[in-house]
Formats: C-alpha cells, sequence, structure tokens
C-alpha cells in the first residue's frame, strides 16, 4: 500500500534530484475528491527560500516524480499544490489489505510505550450519573485507540474508600434503615434507603462502612459492565494511607526541596511549577489533605513505571490540573508524559424537552437507567460521537429513533445490510474464491472507487485519533464509510450475472464490513448482523 511516508520519500528524492533544499513534506487529503488522492504544499514552503515562482518548482517536482510507484498522476494545482493520484492497483492493494488484516487492519504492531488510563473513579457513595457515563465511554475509548497503535494499557479506577466522606455515608445509610433522617451533609436519596434495605436483609449493618462502600462499588462496576467498560486496577485511596505511601511521597518530596513547613502545616512548592499558590499536604494536626493522597497515588504510578500517564476528568476538575502537574513534575516527571483530557457536560432531552428527573424515584436520573432505555451500544456511540470539549444535548427519543438520521443506527444497519449481502451471495450459490484471485481491476465505477479510498483512509483515520485522543474521529469516520457504502450499494448491484464482477464486489463488501467491524470495536460498539 501507499502511505504517506512513502510518498514524502518520492517527494524528497524528487527535490534532491532537483538540487533543491531538503524538506519533510506535508502529505494531506484533498477536500475536493478531483484534486486528488493527497496533496502537499512543499512547493510553496521553498519559494522564499529559492526565489522561485512556487508553480515552477512544483512542475518541476512533478516532472521528476514522472509515474512513480503507485502514482497514477502527478498535478499541479492552484498556486503551487503537487496533487497526487493513486494508480487502481494501490486501491485493489487497499482491499485485500483489509480483507487479509481482518481484524488488525488498522492497527500498527509498534511497540509504543506502557500507558496508564485513569478514568471515571467516581467516589462509591453514590451511583454514577450521565456525566460519568460519558467519561467511562471516553476513558475506555481512548485506551483502545491507544492499543491499537500499539500502547501496553493498564485502564485504572481510582476511588475515595477512606476518611470523613466515606463515614457520613454510612452514617447515611444506617440512619435510613432507623428510618431517621440523615446526617448534616450526609446522603439523601431513593439509592440510600434502598442500598440500607439490602444491607439489612444481609446482615451487614453492624459494619456499616465497610459494607456500604463495598455494595455501591459494586452497583457501580455492574453499572459499568453494562456499558462494556472494565478496568483492569481498581485503586482505593485507603491502601495509600495504611501502606504509609501518604508518609514516604511527603519524605520524598521533602528530600527533594520541593516540601517545606510553615504555620505549622507541610505544604508543597507547586508554584515552582506553574501553580498560582502552593498547596497543603499535611495540615496543623497531622492530618494528610486529599492532595497528599493523590500525590501518593501519581507516586505510585511513577512506581509503576509508566511511560504516559493520561487522567480523564470532568470539566469541573478543571481548576485541579495545575496542582496535580505541579506534583508531577515534583516527582520528576516530564509534564509531556502527563496528559489531563477534560470532557464537558452533558444534558440530557427526550424531544426537545429537558430531563431531570428519574421517572422510578422522581430523582436524577442514573446512568444505569439510560442505558436500561437506550442501549449500551447507542449511549456509547452518542458520548463518542463528540469531542471530548463539546457540551452533548443527549435527546433520549432521538438516540433511539430507527432511521438514517439517527448516526449510530445508520452506521450499524449499514453493517447489517453488507452481512445481508454476503448472506444473499452464499444463498445464491455464488462461490467468491479467494480475495487475492478475485478480479478487482473491474471495480472501476466511480462510487467503488470512492469506497475503497474511504476505506484506505482507516489507518490513518486510528493514528490520527490515537494521537489526538480523539474517538470523536472514529465515530465520524464510521459514518462517512457507511455513506460511501450507501452509495455504491445503491449504484452497484453486487450479485448479478458477472460472475467475475460479483466476486470483486463481494470482497469490496467484506473490506467494507471489516472496516466497520474495526471502527466500532474501537468506540465499543457493536456491530449487529441482523437489524
Amino acid at each position: 500500500m501507499i502511505t504517506p511516508e512513502h510518498l514524502a520519500a518520492v517527494v524528497r528524492a524528487a527535490l534532491a534530484e532537483a538540487g533543491l533544499p531538503d524538506r519533510e513534506p506535508h502529505l494531506e487529503r484533498p477536500r475536493q475528491r478531483e484534486h486528488g488522492d493527497w496533496a502537499t504544499n512543499v512547493a510553496l514552503t521553498l519559494a522564499k527560500e529559492t526565489g522561485r515562482p512556487p508553480r515552477e518548482i512544483a512542475q518541476d517536482l512533478a516532472d521528476r516524480i514522472g509515474t512513480a510507484e503507485g502514482v497514477e498522476a502527478v498535478e499541479v494545482a492552484g498556486p503551487g499544490f503537487l496533487n497526487f493520484r493513486l494508480s487502481h492497483d494501490v486501491l485493489q492493494q487497499i482491499v485485500r489489505a483489509a480483507v487479509t488484516q481482518a481484524e488488525a487492519w488498522g492497527r500498527t504492531g509498534q511497540a509504543a510505550g506502557k500507558a496508564n488510563v485513569e478514568f471515571v473513579s467516581a467516589n462509591p457513595t453514590g451511583p454514577l450519573h450521565v456525566g460519568h457515563g460519558r467519561q467511562a465511554a471516553l476513558g475506555d475509548a481512548i485506551a483502545s485507540l491507544l492499543e491499537a497503535t500499539g500502547w501496553e494499557v493498564a485502564r485504572e479506577y481510582y476511588f475515595n474508600d477512606a476518611g470523613n466522606q466515606m463515614e457520613l455515608f454510612a452514617a447515611s445509610v444506617l440512619a435510613a434503615a432507623r428510618g431517621e433522617a440523615p446526617p448534616e451533609n450526609g446522603y439523601h436519596g431513593a439509592y440510600i434507603t434502598e442500598l440500607a434495605r439490602e444491607m439489612e436483609a444481609a446482615g451487614e449493618l453492624a459494619d456499616a462502612t465497610e459494607a456500604a462502600y463495598q455494595r455501591m462499588l459494586s452497583h457501580i462496576t455492574a453499572t459499568l459492565d453494562k456499558l462494556g467498560v472494565r478496568f483492569d486496577v481498581y485503586f482505593g485511596e485507603r491502601e495509600l494511607h495504611t501502606s504509609g505511601a501518604v508518609d514516604r511521597v511527603i519524605a520524598r518530596l521533602r528530600a527533594a526541596g520541593h516540601a517545606y513547613d510553615s504555620e505549622g502545616a507541610v505544604w508543597l512548592r507547586t508554584t515552582a511549577f506553574g501553580d498560582d499558590k502552593d498547596r497543603v499536604l499535611l495540615r496543623a494536626d497531622g492530618r494528610p489533605t486529599y492532595f497528599a493522597a493523590d500525590c501518593a497515588y501519581l507516586g505510585h504510578k511513577v512506581d509503576r513505571r509508566f511511560d504516559r500517564i493520561i487522567f480523564v476528568w470532568g470539566a469541573d476538575h478543571h481548576g485541579y490540573i495545575k496542582r496535580v502537574q505541579a506534583a508531577a513534575e515534583a516527582e520528576g516527571l516530564d509534564p509531556d508524559d502527563v496528559e489531563f483530557i477534560v470532557h464537558q457536560f452533558v444534558n440530557l432531552y427526550r424531544g426537545g424537552q429537558a430531563v431531570r428527573m428519574s421517572k422510578r424515584t422522581g430523582e436524577m436520573i442514573t446512568f444505569d437507567e439510560l442505558i436500561d432505555e437506550v442501549g449500551a451500544d447507542a449511549a456509547r456511540y452518542t458520548f463518542l460521537r463528540f469531542s471530548n470539549d463539546v457540551t452533548i444535548d443527549f435527546d433520549i427519543e432521538e438516540v433511539v429513533r430507527q432511521d438514517r438520521e439517527n448516526p449510530v443506527y445508520y452506521v450499524q444497519y449499514s453493517h447489517a445490510r453488507i452481512t445481508g449481502i454476503m448472506r444473499t451471495a452464499r444463498e445464491r450459490g455464488v462461490d467468491p474464491g479467494s480475495v487475492g484471485q478475485a478480479r478487482l481491476d473491474l471495480l472501476t465505477h466511480s462510487t467503488e472507487g470512492e469506497l475503497i479510498r474511504r476505506i484506505g483512509a482507516y489507518p490513518e483515520v486510528v493514528a490520527y485519533a490515537a494521537a489526538e485522543r480523539a474517538p470523536h474521529r472514529v465515530a465520524r469516520y464510521a459514518e462517512e464509510l457507511a455513506e460511501a457504502f450507501h452509495k455504491f450499494y445503491t449504484d452497484c448491484q453486487v450479485v448479478g450475472s458477472d460472475t467475475e464482477l460479483t466476486r470483486a464486489r463481494y470482497w469490496l463488501c467484506v473490506a467494507a464490513r471489516q472496516t466497520l467491524v474495526n471502527a466500532l470495536g474501537l468506540l465499543g460498539v457493536g456491530a449487529p448482523e441482523r437489524m
């Protein structure tokens, strides 16, 4: 297959032959199909340095490149762009690659490093809300993209199972069990009453703090399991205190000159790393702050030797980034190796009307209830087709609608349709042979070429989405691929009287189906065979 790297090497060879300064050409796909498959502005970047008109440079390069391997034509366009049109042989290679590589299509085997992705991390004091659902889908998809591009990934959930918050939670459950009002600053809601009933029935009220937290964590993991999100590590804050990790990290920061004493407390000099003020690690009474536990937890990740540490947080945590960045630098981490991905909120609607209350409890709708109503696939896809920095207006009626205006339905239906075509071919006795034997040179219709080009773009989409931590790119790509397939299917009969053409189109369908399966798989969304 012809990659941007291959074309860049071709251009650099032409630059050398022409005696022009060496450049690393930037290749991109033109917005308009008539401008070819790839384009570079390298001639424009050389004009000032060489004193030559960019179109003249571009023409010189085009003449020297000629008919390079895999290139049907090189054309000069606009003020001096070089446009490349790939040969039909290359398009045939794309179909064969998608079919033969199967589940590996779009993935790279190149080792990239070891990454830790921490997401959701809701404290076990209540059920997950819809915002947690967005974060679960986002974090899981980012982890999958990293895995697809060679990273070894640990998905991690960090939760607070220590301190006053857990005591208040347990006291609230006990109060509900006795029919009393919750304590001041305690927890309210139907879920507290339900939890109290569960614990009372199981005889767990005697050790309410431990039992309430374990049961709530179990409810949370069950909700995540419904969504298809599973973590490699569940890490509780309590371990940091009982193991002495908090004391060790403070000692380490003090030895490095980053922690100091003032007003009876111990502080971390986070202002040295760009924070707006220094942060307390130990209060004057000797109690560690939540930030001290966060520093110890970060230190625990450092000790596990991750090459990249990624936090996926809601927008309400934005103000916390600077201090954690500072702690990371104080621990000796390269700032580029610690990432913070912040997502915006989710507004829930039903038929255009805001939904704030659960029909069952009369309180805020939980994520568990949303999954039950719309399904895990629809929830995940809807969360992931938007950039994390965009607020999502999630309309339940729109998400479950079964027509092409609903993106998740349209993409999944496209996969089901392809599977149906392949099933029909088998029922009619079509022997497709092997993709290596198929006359793919017969795929000359414009919609066939466009579908193949869409399939060929998939590895680039995966690489870009992984590098930018942008799963929405994969979702939007899946929609574009579904649209390209729809146009092909409308214009080209797959199972027809021409045996060789039927076989070629059959394998094109297989390539499109595999690409859709792989794209949806990265999003954690199913690819149903019938709908």
